[in-house]
Formats: C-alpha cells, sequence, structure tokens
C-alpha cells in the first residue's frame, strides 16, 4: 500500500512543479512537500521494519491487527503517519498539501488542484482502513517476541512522530526554510 501511496503522493509533487514557475512561493512548497513527505514515510517504513523484526516474511494488512492492543506506541506513530499521509491536520502532510495546492491555485491550476483533493479523499478510505485493523480489529497469530522496540528504532520513529506533528503545527516556519534553501539555489 506504501508502494502505491508514493504514486499519488509524485502526482501532488507534479502539481506544485507545475504551478511553481507562475506562484508567489516558487519552489518552496515542493520543497516542504517532499521533505514532510520524506519524515512521513520514513516513518512510517520505521514502524514496519520495527514489526517486521529480524525474521521479515512480508507484512500484510492483518499482521497489523490489535496493534493498539500489543504496542500503543507504534500504533500511535503509524497513524501519526497515516494521516499524515491522508493530509489530516495538524500534520505535516496537511500543512505541505495546503502550500502546494495553494500555490497551485495562484498559478490558476484550480482543475489541478479539485483532482488532486478527489483523489486525497480516495486514498483517505485506504489509509482508515489500516488505522481500522490496528484499532478495531483484535490481535491475530502469535504475539511476536519483538515487543520490546529497539532503543533505536523507537527514538527513530519518535523522532519522526515529533517532526511530522511539528511540521503541521508549525508549517510556517518550515516554509520560512523551505524558501531559504530555495533561494540559495
Amino acid at each position: 500500500m506504501l508502494a502505491y501511496s508514493s504514486i499519488a503522493h509524485t502526482g501532488y509533487i507534479l502539481v506544485g512543479m507545475i504551478a511553481a514557475p507562475r506562484a508567489d512561493a516558487g519552489f518552496a512548497p515542493v520543497v516542504m512537500y517532499l521533505a514532510s513527505y520524506t519524515i512521513m514515510n520514513l516513518g512510517a517504513f520505521a514502524v514496519l521494519s520495527i514489526l517486521s523484526g529480524r525474521g521479515d516474511t512480508g507484512l500484510n494488512l492483518h499482521d497489523l491487527s490489535g496493534l493498539a492492543k500489543k504496542s500503543p506506541w507504534l500504533a500511535f506513530a503509524m497513524a501519526v503517519f497515516l494521516f499524515s499521509m491522508a493530509g489530516v491536520p495538524p500534520t505535516a502532510g496537511f500543512a505541505a498539501k495546503y502550500y502546494l495546492l495553494y500555490s497551485a491555485v495562484q498559478a490558476k491550476e484550480v482543475w489541478l488542484v479539485v483532482l488532486a483533493v478527489l483523489c486525497s479523499a480516495i486514498a483517505v478510505y485506504y489509509y482508515l482502513r489500516v488505522l481500522v485493523y490496528m484499532y478495531m480489529r483484535d490481535p491475530q497469530g502469535e504475539p511476536r517476541e519483538a515487543n520490546l522496540t529497539p532503543a533505536l528504532g523507537a527514538f527513530a520513529v519518535a523522532m519522526m512522530v515529533t517532526m511530522t506533528l511539528q511540521i503541521g503545527i508549525l508549517p510556517s516556519k518550515m516554509m520560512a526554510v523551505t524558501k531559504r534553501i530555495v533561494a540559495k539555489l
């Protein structure tokens, strides 16, 4: 699912690339979106890596069943990343999509904005489906021994959750940083 999700996120980036030459912020929303997407995606993959453990046989949706009961912290972290990918406030994904789509409106590419919002609405179903499995289903299979999250993995996930929420709560700071970065290029 995360692989297919990246195709949709690439589409949002393309919307920003089309709008950038005619928008006030230029390419800064694209850079902000890339940074936000990288953070939330790395966080989601970190959670899945921790869950799969050393004997990675590939996780599927049923492996996430009841995760909130088995590992509330990992379920919360994954929920933050999924909400961010869906573009729900107050996450980095929402802030980044907002700035990106606002630049497209400035560039008078309203039809692209409508299409992107419709695609986001469809994607929400798939992200919420994972949340239903994590929070509203009972755990399946044998409990894994990997209930103890490795310290480095827990730290990485905590940092990604913090950054995802910080960008979502204070997006203007991130936009200011990306404008400075783009101006130097």
